[in-house]
């Protein structure tokens, strides 16, 4: 702990002098201006009442449902959470999800590049886009996913580590909750417009307040349009995001929050370029911009609906029953033109391509019960949640892949013909999935210290079938049943700082793949030990954290002859240190730091000794933004800017793609008075042209310099 605390110290005094270098900056710019700038004491912005569901002022959470579903304290939470509030992502001008998480430590937010199809993070070495919820509800998934609009949530949240005992099916490495904006019974509004990078230009809205004439009713509707594209020549990225939420609040004990959306967009793919003229390039190198396949062939149409619903009753001082529960609908028809596995020809010219054909028709029903218990026995007071949920997935998907007319890499030629040649693959999956379990959690607290133990069994089934060209059935029945367990012991001193240690394990069965053989379900285990602060007299909460996480059974997919395949590479040990702090004080400044080290290694199988793909060893970021105060010559403007460092990693699990490390220059300018806003965002400012993974699906550039303005007008 010693070496931890250490680290902690460092980083606090790296935040410290960065605050100090932008007081000093303010302080300067405010004289050239002919003003003065009046430094009053440090006080707390409080969230010390924030509802862990609900927005917050400035970068600082201090509670969370994520963890333990009971709104525990961070401070008292026996694992490593970071929250994203609404206004870190405006401050940082976020477009989505993997944006807004490059500046949390453990994650990697967008480790396939510029790519508006996924969200697809990864948390402590591992892939998180099987571990992605929507207020505490799963978000399923096969081939495609959704890829939810972030301007529609209050706050986003990362649990590191094993979150089975409340979750059911996860890795080890962890999961993100991201929790909608919902009705406050308070009236505000926002309109704005938005343009930028690649012709992109929309409009937005967030307006609610409570129902005229019916006080225990509060409304909100929040939406999205926008059209744009990106970095790839020819690729679309238009949205149109619309979400009603109805909350009836009949008294202080009763509450029912009515949740939906429907999103609509269209985004296309940025198919994997040859690491000959990319990553390994001696001599011409293909740009960010080029598009191996045709405007002429390559079509999106994706649709997802979400209805759901939160309910809360308070029976008593002891007793609390809540029900949350959400029926999604997932619908997307696809198909693109990308580089074959062949990849480049021997003329050192011409790429080889294929034809991929996806429609994938999705319906998950998820419905959580828990009821709580709050009493003490002997001195020790305890919350005891019990709980049991329920989840269906319907999986209906038809995937084609065709090899295709080749194109040219120097002098491409759009607008077709497009020939297909044999089908490599046709398979057509008709499934389902039940998930049943049940946990019981015991939250303890006695003086200063607080445990917690969590237990659960889940019992999983998947019944149908994957029918190949010839007309051939392959059962896809499978069962799977495991508990998984948790416990936490740490000790709140009363200056703030809270040491912590924490055991977890996790259970994950695998998607039933569309050919090759069934997989067994993943299994994880973690132990971690930190320290977290939350200092008196200011806001801000710091942490630090080492852990020691393995899992067994690891999914990775590769291509052969044309074909995704899925397999199992055996056990993978990530042992690490993670450090971060957030802060919001009073004189207008925030700021957000994180590193990470991780030492990932394979520790079974053809890979044995070689490190995850994408898992970087060193990762660091400091985010800092300030806004000048009233009294001040330059009152209502604000300066950003932000530095993200990836460290060195490999693409694949044979380290055969070697990725050099990159650092990243953010940077944001605004304006706020009289409800107007104006802001202008510059994300990777100098234009740092680099590779952000290869695979045997090609290799992928990261995104380059993005531009957007937006102007809004809030009430």
């Amino acid at each position: 702990m010693k070496r931890t605390t250490g680290l902690g110290s460092t980083l606090a005094a790296t935040a410290l002098a960065g605050c100090t270098a932008v007081f000093h900056c303010s302080i300067a710019l405010a004289q050239e201006s002919g003003g003065t700038i009046t430094l009053a004491p440090i006080v707390v912005e409080g969230n010390a009442d924030e509802d862990p569901k609900g927005p917050i002022k400035g970068y600082v959470a201090r509670s969370s449902t994520t963890a333990t579903k009971t709104g525990t304290p961070l401070l008292e939470t026996q694992q490593s959470i970071s929250v994203i509030t609404a206004n870190e992502m405006k401050a940082q001008g976020a477009q989505n999800l993997g944006q807004a998480l490059s500046y949390t430590p453990g994650v990697v937010g967008t480790p396939f590049g510029a790519d508006p199809r996924f969200d697809s993070s990864k948390i402590r070495g591992f892939d998180s886009r099987q571990s992605q919820f929507l207020n505490g509800l799963k978000m399923m998934r096969t081939a495609g996913a959704p890829a939810l609009d972030i301007y529609g949530m209050e706050r986003v949240e990362v649990l590191r580590g094993p979150a089975s005992v409340m979750y059911g099916q996860g890795n080890p490495g962890g999961m993100i909750n991201m929790i909608s904006k919902r009705p406050t019974f308070e009236r505000f509004g926002e309109i704005g417009v938005q343009g930028g990078s690649f012709e992109t230009y929309g409009t937005y809205f967030d307006f609610g307040g409570p129902l005229a004439g019916s006080p225990d009713f509060a409304y909100r509707l929040t939406g999205v349009a926008r059209k744009g594209g990106e970095q790839t020549d020819f690729l679309d990225n238009d949205r149109y995001f619309i979400a009603p939420a109805l909350t009836w609040k009949p008294d202080e004990d009763t509450s029912l929050t009515i949740l939906t959306s429907l999103q609509h967009d269209n985004p296309s793919s940025p198919s994997g370029l040859p690491p000959q003229l990319t990553l390994n390039a001696d001599g011409k190198r293909l740009g960010r911009d080029f598009f191996v396949g045709d405007k002429s062939f390559d079509e999106s149409d994706r649709t997802l609906a979400n209805i759901g619903y939160e309910f809360e009753h308070r029976f008593s001082d002891v007793w609390t029953f809540r029900q949350n529960a959400r029926y999604s609908d997932f619908d997307w028809q696809y198909q693109a033109l990308g580089m074959a596995t062949a990849g480049l020809a021997p003329d050192g010219h011409t790429i080889r391509r294929n034809a991929t054909f996806q429609d994938e028709r999705l319906k998950t029903f998820n419905i959580d019960n828990n009821l709580q218990a709050e009493f003490s026995t002997g001195g020790i007071d305890h919350s005891v949640l019990m709980g049991l949920d329920y989840r269906y997935f319907s999986n209906d998907v038809t995937t084609e892949f065709w090899t295709a007319t080749p194109i040219d890499a120097f002098s491409p030629v759009y607008g077709g013909p497009i020939n297909l040649g044999p089908r490599t693959l046709y398979a057509a999956v008709d499934s389902d999935m039940t998930q049943v379990g049940v946990y019981v959690q015991d939250e303890m607290s006695y003086e200063n210290w607080r445990a917690t133990l969590g237990l659960r069994h889940d019992w999983a089934s998947t019944g149908g079938g994957s029918t190949n060209a010839a007309g051939v059935t392959r059962s896809l029945d499978k069962d799977d049943r495991k508990p998984t367990g948790r416990v936490g012991l740490s000790y709140v001193f009363d200056n703030g700082l809270a040491p912590y240690i924490s055991y977890a394990t996790s259970f994950e069965p695998v998607p039933v793949p569309a050919s090759g053989q069934l997989l067994e379900p993943t299994t994880g285990e973690q132990i971690e030990l930190g320290i977290k602060y939350q200092p008196e007299g200011w806001n801000g909460f710091f942490s630090a954290a080492v852990f020691d996480l393995r899992q067994k059974n690891v999914l990775t997919t590769t291509v052969v002859n044309g074909n995704p395949v899925s397999s199992q590479i055996g056990e993978v040990q990530v042992k690490g240190l993670e450090l971060e702090g957030v802060a919001s004080l009073a004189q207008g400044l925030d700021l957000h730091a994180a590193y990470t080290y991780m030492d990932a290694t394979i520790v079974e199988g053809a890979d044995d000794g070689n490190r995850p793909d994408n898992a970087p060893e060193h990762a660091a970021s400091l985010w800092l933004d300030y806004t000048f105060q009233e009294g001040s010559a330059l009152e209502g403007f604000g300066i950003g800017g932000g530095v993200r460092y990836v460290g060195q990693r490999y693409g694949n699990t044979a380290n055969t793609y070697d990725l050099d490390p990159v650092t990243l220059v953010d940077a944001a300018l605004h304006y706020q008075k009289d409800g107007i806003r104006a802001s202008l965002n510059l994300t990777n400012l100098a234009d740092k042209d680099y590779v952000s993974s290869c695979s045997s699906f090609g290799c992928f550039y990261g995104e380059g310099r993005k531009v957007m303005g937006k102007v809004s007008f809030g009430w």
